[in-house]
């Protein structure tokens, strides 16, 4: 992040994980099915993603 928005690749990281998180609420809610340990795993893999596409050193 800086003073002029987002980066091109920090929002398509961002719609990334947004169409990530509606599809799982959409398969286990509507579609009633179980998450499996991998697929959380690679979940939280694709979260770690997101906090190093976002990680700046000059605002650390």
């Amino acid at each position: 992040y800086n003073e002029e928005g987002y980066s091109t690749f920090q929002l398509k990281i961002l719609q990334e994980i947004i169409t990530i998180s509606v599809f799982i609420l959409f398969a286990s809610l509507v579609l009633k099915e179980k998450i499996k340990w991998n697929h959380a795993v690679s979940f939280l893999l694709i979260l770690a993603a997101v906090g190093f596409a976002f990680y700046d050193k000059t605002h650390s």
